[in-house]
């Protein structure tokens, strides 16, 4: 039997991984085709975006046997409602994917036969965008969370004040004034 010590070591790695993907610049996109339970479905609530099929469900069911999931609480917290959460985390019950997306976990719900084309859309349509841009706006939408909503629209003003006078924001203003496409530094 493993000891506290080892598990609480097995969920420290896995935290970090969360935190990695909240911490990269680019934004990552989760893609569900069938069941993602416990810190599958941390996974999705962790990930910038998430697309799903129509077929996938969502669950935390580590309360059927014995062991709250107090970790993928984390983010299921931070993507969705408490009440939404909380509903997952007490009764283990799976989520369907349409009610996923009502309350939040995953943004699209696509036919199975088309999720890869979906989530292939959805990042090139963002791989579109200024790399310098989306790294920044990750970084401020996460770290403003945690502040206050005074400190958060000060860090966020700076933020977007930054962007505009970047090479970036002169380009696509230049471009937006030009009725041209950004060509985006990389």
């Amino acid at each position: 039997m493993a000891s506290v010590v080892d598990v609480e070591a097995l969920f420290a790695r896995c935290s970090r991984m969360m935190m990695t993907i909240a911490q990269i610049p680019k934004p990552v996109i989760a893609k569900v085709h069938g069941l993602a339970t416990a810190a599958g479905c941390q996974l999705v609530a962790t990930c910038d975006l998430a697309v799903a099929s129509s077929t996938a469900t969502f669950a935390t069911p580590g309360v059927n046997i014995g062991a709250f999931c107090s970790t993928p609480g984390v983010a299921l917290g931070r993507a969705v409602g408490r009440k939404h959460a909380m509903g997952m985390l007490l009764t283990g019950e799976m989520v369907n994917a349409e009610h996923a997306q009502d309350i939040g976990l995953i943004n699209r719900v696509v036919a199975p036969d088309a999720l890869d084309a979906e989530v292939d859309t959805l990042a090139r349509l963002i791989a579109s965008k200024s790399p310098a841009a989306l790294a920044t706006g990750k970084r401020v939408f996460y770290q403003q969370l945690e502040m206050p909503l005074g400190e958060a629209y000060s860090m966020a003003g700076h933020a977007i004040a930054c962007d505009f006078v970047g090479d970036d924001g002169k380009e696509g203003v230049d471009a937006l004034l030009s009725k041209r496409a950004p060509q985006w530094t990389r």
